[in-house]
């Protein structure tokens, strides 16, 4: 008996690393941004922390994604819309692509409030704690008579 052996196709195939275009398109209207984010791919930045030196003497190094704490103590994650756009933040991270709703749940999963995305850039946009819940939970962002509503 023979089994034939696949990998997993990947989640973003012939992805260059470029701004997603309704993200793109997004930009500039903090509403639009969180609508298209959570289907658009964006970036979490993974980088490098040593941890402690065995008595080898080798070192130990743990990767982690990039949390930021504010002055009131709430954390936020970091995400980017691009490569370019994180290698301005720090050219040493490893950017890992995920869909912007993942993002959102990375976000609760770290008992964090809020998402970072595009820092230090003219792009710079804050996804609050009530924004990263629907994100997360799957809710689509629309606008209406009343105003902006999530749609569950």
């Amino acid at each position: 008996m023979t089994h034939d052996r696949t990998l997993a196709s990947p989640q973003f195939p012939g992805d260059d690393g470029a701004v997603d275009p309704a993200l793109a398109a997004a930009f500039g209207d903090g509403l639009e941004v969180v609508a298209a984010l959570a289907e658009a791919r964006v970036f979490v930045p993974i980088i490098a922390l040593l941890g402690d030196t065995p008595a080898t003497g080798d070192k130990n190094a743990d990767m982690a994604a990039v949390l930021m704490t504010g002055s009131d103590g709430r954390r936020a994650l970091l995400a980017f819309s691009s490569i370019d756009t994180m290698a301005v933040w720090d050219p040493a991270a490893r950017p890992v692509p995920i869909l912007g709703r993942d993002a959102a749940r990375a976000t609760l999963d770290e008992d964090a409030a809020a998402i970072l995305l595009d820092l230090a850039s003219d792009s710079f946009t804050v996804v609050e704690a009530d924004d990263v819940q629907h994100l997360a939970a799957g809710h689509r962002l629309v606008r209406s008579e009343a105003g902006p509503a999530w749609l569950t």
